[in-house]
């Protein structure tokens, strides 16, 4: 499933699109028929992101809402748009350029009542400029469930996936089953500033890369092989200290980690 950064770049580049400009909405699939007539023809005011979700807010406060779920993606183009292929559920049409959606979770268009319900049932994003990390270690440090669990809850922290969670995790020398009532919030004010560190490097970037470069096996751009310390590398010698990364399944989800670089306390 796409991470928050993801999410965010989409935001961002469908707003560089399409901002400003009517769009033509349409749903070849037809599926969602309904919703894309709601939006036919008209301007695209702003776009946000929150955690995994997009909102692409249009003109008569009618927002089109986006969950990419385990499948779902967006391809982009310029120019003309090429003809329809495979089950587009979506698709925008601009002066300049087009982008198709496939595949989501989610599709739907809210009205402001449901934008803010939306909002308020996500926890604090790491990439929002109106995140509250007091807020997010408010819910943590009443928990007994482990800081690894914790980080993948989206009522908690919106946007983090199993690379993040395992990656920041690491980095800053946190046991994952740990339980987050032990987890003070010096501790945890370290692991949301690298996440907001490596969650915007991810937006520029289109990629995520957690490794430093004394990490690698080469200089330069570090290949994805060399991008994660932890994450797919389980039975793997750490980067950092040759043990072997441990991996385990923690509510459904694959989580590595380093024994002795995240040591229990």
């Amino acid at each position: 499933m796409p991470e928050g950064h993801s999410v965010h770049r989409s935001a961002r580049d469908l707003l560089a699109r399409f901002g400003g400009g009517v769009v033509l909405v349409g749903s070849p699939q037809g599926r969602f028929a309904e919703g894309a007539a709601l939006l036919d023809e008209r301007a695209l005011v702003a776009t946000e992101a929150h955690g995994k979700h997009l909102l692409a807010r249009f003109e008569g406060e009618r927002t089109l809402h986006v969950h990419l779920g385990l499948y779902g993606r967006w391809t982009f183009g310029e120019g003309a748009p090429e003809a329809p292929r495979g089950q587009v559920r979506l698709r925008l049409e601009g002066e300049r350029a087009w982008a198709d959606l496939r595949g989501p979770t989610a599709c739907e268009v809210l009205d402001p009542a449901g934008v803010a319900a939306l909002h308020a049932r996500l926890g604090e994003d790491p990439l929002r400029p109106d995140a509250d990390p007091g807020a997010a270690h408010a819910r943590i440090c009443r928990s007994r469930v482990g800081v690894g669990a914790l980080l993948m809850q989206q009522e908690v922290v919106a946007g983090v996936g199993t690379i993040f969670r395992a990656e920041v995790l690491f980095r800053n020398g946190v046991d994952p089953f740990r339980p987050g009532r032990e987890l003070a919030r010096a501790e945890w004010d370290a692991v949301w500033a690298d996440l907001v560190r490596l969650m915007a490097a991810g937006v520029r970037a289109g990629r995520i890369v957690t490794t430093r470069p004394e990490h690698r096996s080469r200089r330069g751009s570090p290949s994805r092989a060399d991008s994660f310390y932890v994450y797919g590398r389980a039975g793997r010698p750490c980067r950092v200290c040759s043990t072997p990364v441990e991996a385990t399944l923690v509510t459904g989800r694959h989580l590595m980690w380093c024994p002795t670089c995240q040591p229990r306390k």
